[in-house]
């Protein structure tokens, strides 16, 4: 377009952290695929062994997907029997959501095989390298988040 510096592709930013974020989805992928859930289902379970008794919003919250997915990711899981859900003591309409035994089971398994693939990231580091990765990503995440505010009040207009 005239009039437009177009900004090459090696220098968005996005595109190395979606690439990131690809393989890393790949390789949890993979790894889980023996102990017989999604990395999806395994977000979850991990949220639920941390959180039992939460919400499936508030679950979906934690996972960064919409209620809709969140139900559907909870109903598989369900009908694995690797969660129960029981109607709140106060809230009747808010379903509570635990692990079973057997979703215990499937998350300590699958657990430790996503750790397997987190640790063998972390040793292409130094200890001193992961923290300033970390470090750089939560700002890159924070960024990403100030522009979609940003375009979002925008769009508002």
């Amino acid at each position: 377009m005239p009039g437009m510096t177009p900004m090459p592709a090696a220098e968005r930013i996005g595109s190395y952290v979606k690439r990131a974020e690809q393989a890393l989805a790949t390789a949890k992928n993979v790894a889980l695929k023996p102990a017989g859930v999604t990395v999806a289902q395994y977000s979850a379970l991990l949220f639920l062994a941390e959180n039992p008794g939460i919400s499936a919003a508030a679950l979906a919250r934690l996972c960064g997907v919409t209620p809709p997915t969140m139900n559907t990711v909870l109903t598989n899981l369900q009908e694995r029997g690797l969660i129960e859900r029981t109607p709140h003591a106060w809230h009747k309409n808010v379903l509570e959501t635990r692990l079973t035994e057997r979703g215990e089971s499937v998350m300590k398994d699958a657990d430790a095989r996503a750790i397997r693939v987190e640790r063998s990231v972390a040793a292409a580091f130094t200890a001193a390298e992961r923290d300033t990765l970390v470090e750089l990503l939560t700002r890159c995440a924070d960024a990403f988040d100030a522009a979609r505010h940003e375009d979002e009040s925008t769009a508002n207009k």
